[in-house]
């Protein structure tokens, strides 16, 4: 499951469930002479479309998955040599995606919400199992002539189905279980303690729930509440459609008896009992109180901090809501920042972060310096025009303050928002990856050699033409080479060298120089040419693969596979603005 994904779908009903909740209240209000029927169909499209709008965000939110923005040979291509920035980068860099909105609470919020669905989940599933118990738990068969009044009222009522009817000790007032074999439970003293006139009133208000298929939708509306408990909308239309029920029940009792003071007076004598809390649907569901006054034609005042918990809770959503969609921690920016086409192209591309925080870039495509700055390979580069690839700039930026490179390539990604206009988002695909493993066991690399190379946090440049520390030159005629490089970045460079996703698998945490010559073929999908424009070198059969080479130098083998890979794709960009 894709945390992100769900968790911007979650914050997304925020809104949303106030949106629908709203219009509900201003259809409601327009249409107050609307019967209990109507009403009751209306909370039911309402809660509904609660239920359909996380289900369509979500869709929304991942239907470019099967729809890449860009063919996939062109996010493969990355021309020129590009010297490997293999340092992985941290959290902090890669959540900086301006369209992702991944925030730190996010998953908080998404393991809260999930907590609460399970709680709420479970709960409901134990009603479930109370009221099945309630079948057979100290029941008995009702008396004959009852069981033939039911049957009697079930026919004039026109319900399909057949009804049982028993006595039950658990229940304090009539109570329907069940959708597909409906059972109404009547408690003990009922049928031979209240006139015939009222329990027949009440045996009609319990088939007109089977009638209307009420047991199946409370279990749905229950559904609704366990997943979207966090939205106090939902309650608040659920609370009506569990109001209207009744009064369509009470409404359909009453068009049959024919007394609506007798059916009032029956619905008196349950006012005493405790309302149900199982899966069932109860004769003393909803106020008794209200549902009595309106059967009666008396108008009971509504409640006046009514208006004032609804504005609370409205504040409250529109601020969640904003800060969700909107609140984003402040990204770094340079002080100062040279951006200008380059029109010598030169053959080869280069990037660099230099001591302190400043970028320096030379004949460097746009494509270039999106895969430094946010830490991604060509083949997690979807969409885009075609001058991303070819384009070449050349950049000065230098910030007000000491810097490290995790806060310049930060700042990077501020200057391609400003200067290229660059919006893109994060989406998961399933693509062709390969395991790094340990051949047969035999992987044991030597510690790598002392003062082999310049740190970049020493605090002077490293001499012209040496490797940094930790990071990974590539050759595109077959050449890797490298001083003191953790795994993870020497894992990185054979994803870029391979075209497609590497995941280590040897459990290695230590670090190794490197020093690589294979023949670049059809495996080598990342190495497309030397200079803009140039084909393909031709593979050198005096040179092994580069399979054989990973075997061979370190014990290590490529195996085929499949599995989830984060993708960057392109929203929009244009070129950049003049300085």
């Amino acid at each position: 499951m894709n945390v992100t994904r769900l968790g911007w779908t979650l914050i997304h009903f925020l809104w949303q469930g106030a949106g629908i909740a709203a219009l509900y209240a201003a259809i409601r209000w327009l249409a107050r002479g609307m019967r209990a029927e109507g009403r009751y169909l209306l909370a039911c499209v309402a809660l509904a479309s609660m239920m359909a709008a996380p289900v369509v965000t979500w869709c929304v939110l991942g239907q470019s998955d099967a729809t890449p923005a860009a063919p996939a040979d062109r996010t493969a291509r990355a021309p020129g040599t590009i010297p490997s920035v293999a340092t992985p980068l941290p959290p902090e860099v890669h959540a900086a995606v301006p369209t992702a909105h991944e925030t730190p609470w996010l998953k908080w919020a998404v393991a809260i919400w999930l907590a609460g669905a399970s709680a709420l989940s479970l709960r409901l599933l134990g009603g479930w199992w109370m009221a099945a118990r309630l079948r057979w738990r100290l029941t008995r068969p009702a008396p004959l002539e009852w069981c033939q009044a039911i049957e009697r009222l079930r026919n004039r009522l026109g319900v399909a189905r057949a009804v049982s009817l028993r006595v039950s000790a658990m229940v304090q007032s009539p109570v329907v279980i069940g959708a597909w074999r409906p059972l109404v439970l009547v408690p003990v003293g009922m049928l031979t303690g209240m006139p015939a006139a009222q329990v027949e009133a009440l045996l009609i208000h319990e088939l007109a729930h089977i009638r209307r298929h009420d047991y199946l939708v409370n279990l749905l509306q229950s559904i609704a509440e366990a997943l979207l408990f966090y939205h106090p909308t939902v309650w608040w239309v659920s609370s009506h459609i569990r109001a209207e029920r009744e009064h369509c029940c009470d409404d359909a009792a009453v068009a049959v008896s024919g007394d609506a003071l007798e059916y009032a007076n029956a619905l008196a004598e349950l006012a005493g009992s405790r309302p149900v809390r199982l899966a069932a649907i109860a004769a003393n569901g909803g106020s008794l109180a209200d549902r009595i006054a309106r059967l009666l034609g008396e108008e009971r005042p509504a409640p006046r901090n009514g208006l004032a918990r609804g504005t609370v809770l409205g504040v409250v959503l529109l601020a969640a809501t904003a800060y969700g969609l909107f609140a984003q921690d402040t990204a770094p920016v340079f002080q100062a920042a040279s951006v200008k086409p380059n029109t010598t192209n030169p053959p080869n591309h280069m990037f660099r972060p230099l001591p302190g925080g400043r970028i320096t870039a030379r004949n460097a495509t746009l494509q270039m310096l999106i895969l430094t700055a946010y830490g991604v390979q060509p083949y997690q580069l979807s969409g885009g025009p075609v001058w991303m690839e070819t384009d070449g700039f050349d950049i000065e930026a230098s910030p007000d303050h000491e810097a490290g490179v995790k806060e310049a390539l930060l700042m990077v990604q501020s200057l391609l928002a400003d200067r290229f206009k660059l919006a893109l988002h994060r989406e998961t695909r399933q693509l062709p990856v390969y395991d790094l493993t340990a051949a047969k066991g035999s992987f044991n690399p030597p510690a790598p050699k002392q003062g082999g190379c310049a740190s970049l946090d020493s605090g002077s440049p490293p001499p012209p033409g040496s490797i940094p520390c930790g990071m990974v030159r590539m050759g595109f005629s077959g050449v890797l080479n490298g001083n003191s490089v953790q795994m993870g970045n020497f894992v990185k460079a054979l994803a870029t060298v391979m075209g497609r996703p590497v995941i280590d698998r040897t459990s290695f945490t230590g670090a190794l120089d490197i020093d690589m010559t294979f023949t670049p073929d059809s495996n080598t999908q990342g190495l497309p040419g030397g200079a803009l424009g140039a084909a393909p070198p031709v593979p050198d059969p005096s040179r092994p693969s580069i399979f054989d080479v990973l075997q061979e130098q370190f014990g290590l083998k490529l195996i085929s596979s499949k599995g989830p890979v984060e993708v960057l794709v392109i929203d929009h960009v244009e070129r950049p603005t003049a300085n």
